[in-house]
């Protein structure tokens, strides 16, 4: 070994020849540059003596090991050296024998093992990051036999490790249903390529999965596939959330029905069809009636449930064919497609009516349900210019206001759109949104007409009338406006307004002298204004600040608000007459359960609306129904106000009836507050 070494000194290898102890008796030039720090020779020291303090104890424990149990010897320790550069020196080493087989020392190579030390550094590290990846990496050979996979590529095949791939005829399986969904282009190319998708297959669970998979197909020089390679995540997961927000954004989450913007597309989708066909589209546009009083009366529970019982109803009622939609909080919506003309279209929409019509439990509660239906039709002609989009968002405009139109005339109806309908819409539209400025523009006015009491004569009160002063369509009564002011909203605003003028106007009389401390003023309320939190406290800070007895202010409502059945309006009613406001039911006669009305709220006085006694001193009998009307309001400890007085007969018949107040045109017109208190002056 010597020799070898003294007729080798240039040799890139390190040569060297130790005892059993370790101690280097010979050794080449370059085992002293590779294992030497400083210069000097290693003779007489250990491979290992300038190694890293680290490596020192464990190198020699490892060549006596390898001596003592005869085996060959294998060491690897750091040695460090100039600038910070750390090499790593990995020594190989036999025993040398003599003649008679004894062992005479160890002769070995020691080589720069930095590179390949730090190969397998990081290819351990790349490992242990891909091991514990919830990725699945899988690399195939040309053959399709697995070369490498991570922990989650063996526990979605459902094996061990990647000899079970191969022995596995269910992974196999599993493998070449992922090969052979790759594009076959990206497989015949003689170049390494690449490849991004999604691949389905079912797991050995026998669950329907998806992966999200990035595959490369290295080739050789002459275009073999050497391997495959490929990082996957399953995301099954993740499309059946994708495809549950998907539906959850497309359809209503109470009922489960398409909601506005999947029908929209849908009915977008069947205009298009008809472009160049004869065949029509037709939606139908549904409101429930009232549903707020049965939310408000026996709770959102049940008015859920109520929707959802509409929803069904809707769906047995229409054709297979027909797509039923809810677009809002009581607004359903069915779209018909195919060959469907307005007669056909209205028939189906009284079918629905008809079928939503009616006392219906819910939960153990009875509850009257009614829809109002508005119809609208879709031709080819209506596609001219447009799009399909802006189609059907026209088409169901439509709809509703077909839908408004058949509220409008009385609810529980079924109405057909027609151009004038649209016009009629525009003009309300409008309308509501010039009263929304008249307030603060100045244009309204109140007019007061005089309630005279049928025996002394004198002025027992006035009712405050609303008037608007439009600028254009000149003066305007309550019947043309107040509906759009209560559907708007702008009704609360505007009632403050009222209630305050006329307790103004009242202080203002009282101070001149021009009525007595009896005088009331009639101010109309609607149900929306008694719907407001506060409009009680309102009210009374109203009184207070004008310095009235409560019992001044009379307070109107009709049948109506009653009927509304909103506890919260009976409330408000109660607390204001506990204070001393007034409370007068307006209009009594001309509704349905009148009766009905004198029980549930207990009032201080009965207006009979005109057209009950419009009969009366015209035939020379007393009416016997304004008599036995009057006679019950005595019982009930209340003052009974005639209106529309318009003869001097009738006015003679109500006073011998006993009627107690009149109003009306031959008592008085209504006139401004400053006329009105010249008119009570004389």
């Amino acid at each position: 070994m010597a020799d070898i070494i003294e007729l080798l000194p240039t040799l890139p290898v390190g040569l060297f020849q130790a005892d059993r102890d370790g101690r280097v008796r010979a050794a080449n030039a370059a085992f002293g540059a590779l294992v030497q720090v400083s210069v000097g020779s290693p003779v007489g020291a250990p491979p290992w003596a300038n190694a890293h303090p680290g490596d020192r104890a464990s190198a020699e424990l490892q060549w006596r090991r390898c001596i003592e149990a005869g085996d060959d010897i294998r060491l690897e320790f750091r040695v460090w050296h100039g600038e910070g550069r750390m090499t790593w020196v990995r020594i190989d080493a036999q025993a040398m024998h003599d003649s008679q087989g004894m062992i005479t020392g160890y002769g070995g190579t020691a080589l720069d093992h930095t590179e390949s030390v730090g190969q397998q550094l990081l290819l351990d590290r790349l490992s242990g990051v891909v091991g514990a990846s919830d990725d699945v990496v899988i690399i195939l050979d040309r053959n399709g036999a697995p070369v490498y996979t991570n922990a989650a590529a063996r526990r979605l095949f459902g094996v061990d490790d990647e000899l079970d791939l191969i022995r596995d005829a269910a992974a196999r399986g599993l493998l070449q249903a992922i090969r052979d969904q790759v594009p076959r282009e990206v497989i015949a190319s003689s170049e390494t390529s690449s490849w991004s998708g999604e691949v389905g297959f079912r797991g050995p669970d026998g669950l329907q999965r998806t992966l999200d998979i990035d595959l490369l197909l290295h080739r050789t020089a002459d275009g073999v596939v050497e391997y495959w390679g490929g990082v996957a995540r399953d995301i099954t997961a993740t499309k059946h959330l994708q495809s549950e927000l998907t539906r959850q954004a497309n359809h209503d989450p109470l009922t489960g029905l398409p909601n506005r913007l999947l029908l929209l597309r849908t009915a977008a989708d069947a205009l298009e069809g008809i472009r160049s066909t004869r065949n029509n589209v037709a939606i139908l546009f549904m409101d429930v009636d009232r549903l707020k009083d049965v939310n408000d009366t026996v709770g959102h529970e049940i008015g859920d449930a109520l929707l959802a019982q509409v929803a069904n109803r809707i769906s047995h009622a229409t054709r297979p064919s027909d797509v039923v939609a809810r677009i809002g909080g009581d607004e359903f919506v069915v779209l018909c497609d195919g060959n469907i003309d307005e007669h056909t279209a209205v028939d189906l929409a009284e079918r629905i009516r008809h079928s939503l019509s009616g006392r219906i439990m819910v939960h153990g509660v009875e509850v009257e349900l009614s829809v109002s239906v508005g119809v609208a039709v879709g031709l080819p002609a209506h596609l001219e210019g447009v799009s399909c989009q802006e189609a059907a968002i026209e088409l169901l405009r439509n709809a509703d206001i077909a839908m408004y139109q058949a509220k409008r005339r009385g609810r529980s109806r079924s109405e057909l759109y027609t151009d004038a309908m649209r016009a009629e819409s525009r003009h309300h539209k409008q309308l509501s949104n010039e009263l929304e400025r008249a307030l603060a523009a100045g244009q309204l006015r109140l007019a007061y007409q005089p309630i005279i009491s049928t025996h002394s004569g004198r002025v027992a009160g006035a009712e405050a009338l609303l008037r608007w002063d439009h600028p254009e369509r000149g003066p305007l009564l309550p019947a043309q406006f107040l509906h759009l002011a209560e559907e708007s909203g702008v009704i609360v605003p505007i009632g403050d307004w009222v209630i305050r003028q006329a307790c103004v106007d009242t202080r203002a009389w009282l101070d001149a002298g021009l009525v007595d401390r009896g005088f009331s003023v009639h101010i109309n309320v609607a149900a929306r204004q008694l719907a407001e939190g506060t409009f009680v406290e309102r009210v009374l800070a109203t009184v207070r600040q004008m310095e009235l007895n409560p019992h001044q202010v009379t307070l109107d409502f009709d049948e109506n608000t009653l009927n509304d059945r909103q506890p919260g309006n009976l409330r408000a009613m109660q607390a204001l007459r506990r204070f001393g406001v007034q409370l007068a039911l307006d209009r009594f006669g001309t509704g349905i359960s009148s009766l009905t009305a004198l029980r549930t709220c207990e009032a201080d006085v009965l207006k009979l609306d005109g057209t009950v006694a419009r009969m009366l001193g015209t035939s020379g009998d007393d009416d016997p129904i304004v008599r036995a009307i009057i006679q019950l309001a005595h019982a009930l400890d209340m003052q009974v106000v005639a209106e529309w007085v318009t003869s001097a007969d009738q006015l003679r018949r109500l006073r011998v009836l006993g009627c107690d107040l009149v109003q009306g045109h031959l008592l008085g017109e209504p006139a401004a507050a400053d006329v009105f208190a010249s008119r009570t002056n004389r």
